[in-house]
């Protein structure tokens, strides 16, 4: 694929037609509302408690199974494990992130 330069160049030109001088630059603001009323704490702390749940119902299955529990199968302790590993991996990703955002924000100049 190739670009020509005139064809760029005629491009850009059309473009700045459609901006705004430099000194008329204006912010725009964005109202969000929150329609669902939860605030992000809030739902950070319910996903938290889910995580802890699925840790606290894995850990229960696999006592039992090695108590000799026989209403308990190996592949329901399994199942119970990796969803409770697999949550708390996002988790510490979803942590990781607001960190990284964190530090970011921090760091712009004021």
């Amino acid at each position: 694929m190739q670009i020509g330069a005139n064809s760029l160049l005629q491009q850009m030109q059309s473009l700045q037609g459609e901006l705004a001088p430099a000194g008329e630059i204006t912010p725009s603001v964005r109202n969000v509302n929150n329609s669902s009323g939860a605030d992000f704490s809030n739902l950070l702390a319910q996903a938290v408690g889910h995580v802890s749940n699925l840790q606290t119902t894995a850990g229960d299955l696999a006592t039992r199974l090695d108590m000799g529990d026989t209403s308990v199968t190996l592949s329901d302790t399994v199942i119970a494990r990796e969803k409770a590993g697999v949550a708390f991996e996002a988790t510490v990703q979803v942590r990781n992130k607001l960190v990284e955002a964190y530090k970011e924000i921090m760091s712009m100049p004021i």
